[in-house]
Formats: structure tokens, C-alpha cells, sequence
């Protein structure tokens, strides 16, 4: 590649970074200091508690994003993949052996959890106070906002089935409009009140800190709006890269925001009664309605972020076990990490919707934001720990002071949050406690149904004695099974009940690695085991989609191929029967059952041709 195209190259991966990245903390300044001052908890606008907040928001921004997400956490890429449940298989992997792994596990889970709850809170909070820019246009239009609110969620629920790839073209440059936006918006304020600027001094924080204790742990709950987000840039390390994301950030989406929120500032300390919507009166009159526009657009964007998010973490999900089998649409030929999950997409809608119509208002929305992001980025400091310690081996003397002051202010932003559970805080805990309820009892019922499936399985070894000059019949049989030892009940069963065998018989294993992707001459693993059997074990990370007519055509190259329409497969359905001492409370068992009996067959999970497909049950006592 030509210095030329890897400049290029590097250019596009900028924008699309800014594009896809940045939504979620780009669209804060729309409410984070509006609501600061203005929310549930609302504090006197006076020049030393703008000063106050303007310093702990600048503060808060440089600690938790760019020293702990931006400088830390970001190494701690899986094979340079981000996001909760990479780290979590990340530090499930270094304390494997340790008295640590089930409660990193626990925690991991949880984060994911939560993550569903920001994945229905960000929508709307942030169309909704986009849209609410139209009362200060004219206060006659606040009628509109909640129907107009309404379409535009509806309008980018619906087109997720269509994919968003020619759409996503548009995201760097409109995000890029965006930022400049801000940035020009808020040097033309600075210019008018340049005293602002001493909000740069910690002091001024530290002040307010300590002259309005109540009032400030108060206004705490409200700051940490101003990095909702900022776990994204973790997240979506995969697609972009480390330096494409540090770059945007550091020089053009940080500046930006910064001069913006100081722009906001300098206008409050001119004039009190902006604080009703300082970030669109910052608009000269003439710009406001191509403000609201473009921060419908911005926001619609960010909202695009959070749901194709949702799709990844619900992927992995499923892949690492924590989730049945569910329908994974791949809406692009080219990208392979553009999918679309209908039951979360839909579910996402339905819990927006009623957010929307629920709450009313951005402001009542912000007592539900704060906890999901807050939590997930407390959780995120204490597995990146283990990381630090067991994987860099940094001295405990400079990582554990470094990363417990980390964690102290995760720790006063999520209690900050846990004042306004009654406010509506208690939503994504609810959402959270459901989402891991629905993950580990899924994990759970899995472990117990593969221990009763090992009760009833034959080792290979003696089932290739006992079958002695059984019949056999042309072609090739393949079956699917997750216990790489034992026979396949679906073999069994063939030949209990047709009492033949294939005259080639292929036990497939589908292995999901702890790793986002396995490379392609990786894919496959074959074991020749006599007497005309077979065993394949396909690689896949937790990333990736297991296609088995690819892998079986991968075994081909490697000296065993197959013939489509010479070739059956053969899959086992389970259907769970309770016992007399269930090893689960009863109803987690119901919800087992249930998820198992809905999960997407592995015919289709696994992209199998249905007209060579023989699929037999057992029923299993867990």
C-alpha cells in the first residue's frame, strides 16, 4: 500500500471514528449543564458555582475519559477488540486459576447488563432534548416535540433491517459539522465573558466542592452527563483502531466540547435566564431552527452508535453463551460487524417508546441516565485492575493508587446517581437486573443440561467397539454436537431407532474461542478416529458467525470434502423436563425452558441448508 492510500485510509478512519464513536458524548452539551443547574436538584446561577461546575466538568472529562478510558483502559484491547464483555473475557482468562474468576465474572455480566439499560436511555434522552430545541424557537411548538420525537426514533428503529451502511457514509462528516458547530459557538461566547477561562483551575471546583457539600454531591449526579460515552471509545476500538480514535479525540471532539461548555458557561455569567436552554440561546436567533436540525441529526447518530452496539454485545452474547440462539441478520456483504438482531432491535423500540412517553422530557429522562453509565464505568476500573496487575505487571505501589482514585470518583458519580432512583434511576437497575437475570440464567441452565448430557453420552472410544458390522449407507452423515468426546445423541438415536450408519460419519464441534476473531487457516481442526468417522472442531471468536457449509468447505482444502447434496445433517433438539429437586429455583428453570424452546434453531443459527437437515429431540431432567 502507497503512503498515499495509507494516509488516505487513515483520513477515512478518522471520520468514521468521529462518526460512529463520539455520538453518545458529542450530543451531551445539549442537557449536561442545563441540567446541572436547572434539573431536579437545581443550584443558584452565580458566577462561583458556574466557575465550580465548569471546573469539575472539565476535570471530570480529562480524569474519566482521557486518562482512564483514552491513556489506560484502551490498552487493554482482546486481540483488539473493546467493550464490557472483551475485557470480561480478557480477565476471565488471566484469573482462570484464581479466587477471583466468579466474582470477574459476576461483574462482567453485570456491566453487559447494564449496558442494555444506557443502550434504551440514550435514544431517547438524546432526540428527545435535540427536538426540544424547537420550544425555544417558539414556546407554541413544545406540543410537537413528543410526536415529532416519536417519528424519528420510529424512522431509525425501522431502517436497522435495511442496514445502515450507505447512511453510515454520512455520519464523519455531519459529526464533524457538528463539533466545528460547537467549537465555533463557543469561542464566540468566550470572546464576550473571557473570565470564564479561570474555570481551568481546579481550585474552583475544589471550592464548591467544599462550600456547597449537599448542593454539589447534588450536582454530581448531573456532571457526569458530560461523559456519557465515553465508554465508546472502548467499545469501538475494533472497527476503528487505537490511534484513529485518540486522534479525533484529542484533536477536534475534546477541544470541542471543552470550548463549547465554556461557551455555555461565559453566556450564564452575561446572562442568568439562558440557563433554560443554554445550549441552543448560545444560536443567534437566525441559527437556532438549522441547530435544531442538525442536532436532531446529531443525535439520531449517536443513537445509531448505541443500537448497532446493542447488536454487538447481544452477538457476543450469544456466541460466549450467555444468550439462546437468536437471529443474526448480516445487512452488509462487505462488513462483517454490520448485523441486525431483530428481537433487540424491536425490544430496544418498545423500552424507548415508553421512555419517551413516559418521562416527557429530557429533564426528567437525566435521573435514569447517570446509573447505567455510571456503574458500567466503575465496573470497567475494577477489571481493568487485573489487567494491569496480571497482564502489564505494573507495580501495585503506582497502579493501585492510580486506579483506586479512578475508582473513588466512579464511585461519588454512581452514589451521586443513586440519590435519584425514585426519580427514576430505578429503570435501567430494573432493566440491568432483568438483562442479568436473562444472562446467567441462560449460562446456568446451559452448564446443567451439558452435565446431564454427559450422564447419558457414550465415550467414542466405546461406542466405535460396540458397533460391529452395523449397516452401512451411501454418503455422509454430519453431526452437530457441543461435547467434543462423546458420541452425538442424534447418532445415537439413528441408529437405535434406523438401525444403519453413514458410510461417512462427521461429528462437528463449533468452539468459540475467548478471542474476537480466529483467522480463516485457523478455522478448522480434523481428526480422523477409524472405521469411517471423523471429527471437526471449527474455531470461531466470539465476534464472528459460525457458518458451517464455509467450514465444511474449509475441511475440503485441508483433504476432506464434501458433496452438498450427498451430505445429511443431523442436529438434536433438547427439551428440558423438570425433576423432583430441580437444580434451579423453579421458575429460573420455566425461563430456561422457555428461552430453549425459542432460541433460533441451529439450522438456521448455523446457516445449514434446511433440505438436508434430520433433527431428532431428547428430552433431559435438569
Amino acid at each position: 500500500m502507497s503512503a498515499h492510500d495509507n494516509k488516505s485510509r487513515r483520513s477515512a478512519l478518522i471520520v468514521g471514528a468521529i462518526g460512529v464513536v463520539f455520538g453518545d458524548i458529542g450530543t451531551s452539551p445539549l442537557y449536561a449543564l442545563r441540567e446541572t443547574f436547572a434539573g431536579h436538584h437545581p443550584i443558584a446561577v452565580e458566577p462561583a458555582t458556574v466557575l465550580g461546575v465548569l471546573s469539575l466538568i472539565f476535570w471530570t472529562i480529562m480524569a474519566l475519559v482521557s486518562l482512564k478510558y483514552v491513556a489506560i483502559i484502551m490498552r487493554a484491547d482482546n486481540r483488539g477488540e473493546g467493550g464490557s464483555l472483551a475485557l470480561l473475557a480478557l480477565v476471565t482468562e488471566l484469573t482462570k486459576d484464581s479466587w477471583a474468576v466468579r466474582y470477574v465474572t459476576v461483574l462482567g455480566i453485570f456491566a453487559a447488563a447494564l449496558f442494555y439499560g444506557d443502550s434504551m436511555i440514550t435514544p431517547a434522552i438524546s432526540v428527545l432534548s435535540a427536538v426540544e430545541g424547537l420550544e425555544v424557537v417558539a414556546p407554541q411548538f413544545k406540543s410537537y416535540v413528543l410526536p415529532i420525537t416519536a417519528v424519528v426514533l420510529t424512522a431509525l428503529f425501522w431502517i436497522q433491517q435495511r442496514g445502515t451502511g450507505a447512511v453510515g457514509m454520512l455520519f464523519g462528516p455531519v459529526m464533524c459539522a457538528w463539533f466545528a458547530v460547537l467549537a465555533l459557538l463557543g469561542v464566540l461566547s468566550i470572546a464576550r465573558a473571557p473570565q470564564v477561562l479561570a474555570a481551568l483551575n481546579p481550585a474552583y471546583g475544589l471550592e464548591f466542592l467544599l462550600a456547597h457539600p449537599w448542593e454539589s454531591s447534588l450536582a454530581l449526579g448531573s456532571i457526569v452527563l458530560a461523559v456519557t460515552g465515553g465508554e465508546a471509545l472502548y467499545t469501538a476500538m475494533g472497527h476503528f483502531g487505537k490511534f484513529p480514535i485518540r486522534l479525533a479525540w484529542f484533536g477536534l471532539v475534546l477541544p470541542a466540547l471543552l470550548l463549547n461548555y465554556y461557551g455555555q458557561g461565559a453566556l450564564l455569567l452575561t446572562d442568568a435566564s439562558a440557563i433554560q436552554n443554554p445550549f441552543y440561546l448560545l444560536a443567534p436567533e437566525w441559527a437556532q431552527i438549522p441547530m435544531v436540525v442538525l442536532a436532531t441529526a446529531a443525535t439520531v447518530i449517536a443513537s445509531q452508535a448505541v443500537i448497532s452496539g446493542a447488536f454487538s454485545v447481544a452477538r457476543q452474547s450469544v456466541q460466549l453463551g450467555y444468550l439462546p440462539r437468536m437471529a443474526i441478520i448480516h445487512t452488509s456483504h462487505k462488513e462483517a460487524g454490520q448485523i441486525y438482531v431483530p428481537f433487540t432491535n424491536w425490544t430496544l423500540y418498545i423500552a424507548v417508546m415508553a421512555l419517551v412517553f413516559g418521562f416527557q422530557s429530557s429533564s426528567n429522562l437525566e435521573a435514569a441516565y447517570g446509573i447505567a453509565v455510571t456503574g458500567t464505568m466503575m465496573i470497567d476500573t475494577v477489571l481493568v485492575t487485573f489487567v494491569v496487575l496480571l497482564a502489564w505487571r505494573w507495580s501495585p505501589w503506582l497502579a493501585l493508587p492510580l486506579l483506586g482514585a479512578l475508582l473513588l470518583i466512579d464511585i461519588a458519580f454512581f452514589s451521586a446517581n443513586a440519590i435519584k432512583i425514585l426519580q427514576g434511576g430505578w429503570f435501567p437497575i430494573l432493566v440491568a437486573l432483568a438483562s442479568f437475570i436473562t444472562l446467567t440464567t441462560w449460562k446456568r441452565g446451559r452448564v446443567l443440561l451439558f452435565q446431564e448430557l454427559g450422564k447419558l453420552s457414550v465415550p467414542f472410544a466405546t461406542f466405535i467397539k460396540s458397533i460391529g458390522d452395523v449397516h452401512r449407507i451411501e454418503h455422509t452423515a454430519v453431526f452437530l454436537t457441543s461435547r467434543k468426546d462423546d458420541v452425538p445423541a442424534a447418532l445415537l438415536h439413528n441408529l437405535t431407532h434406523n438401525q444403519v450408519l453413514h458410510e461417512r460419519n462427521v461429528l462437528v464441534t463449533v468452539v468459540t474461542a475467548e478471542v474476537p476473531h480466529v483467522p480463516e487457516e485457523d478455522r478448522v481442526e480434523i481428526s480422523e478416529l477409524g472405521q469411517g468417522f471423523y471429527r471437526v472442531l471449527v474455531h470461531y471468536g466470539f465476534m464472528q458467525q459460525p457458518n458451517i457449509p464455509e467450514a465444511l468447505e474449509a475441511c475440503g482444502r485441508k483433504g476432506l470434502s464434501f458433496e452438498r447434496m450427498a451430505t445429511s445433517f443431523f442436529v438434536s433438539r433438547e427439551t428440558v423436563v423438570p425433576r423432583l429437586q430441580p437444580a434451579m429455583a423453579p421458575w429460573r428453570e420455566m425461563f430456561f425452558n422457555w428461552m430453549l424452546r425459542n432460541a433460533v434453531s441451529a439450522t438456521d443459527f448455523f446457516r445449514i441448508p434446511a433440505d438436508r437437515v434430520v433433527e431428532l429431540g431428547t428430552q433431559i431432567e435438569i
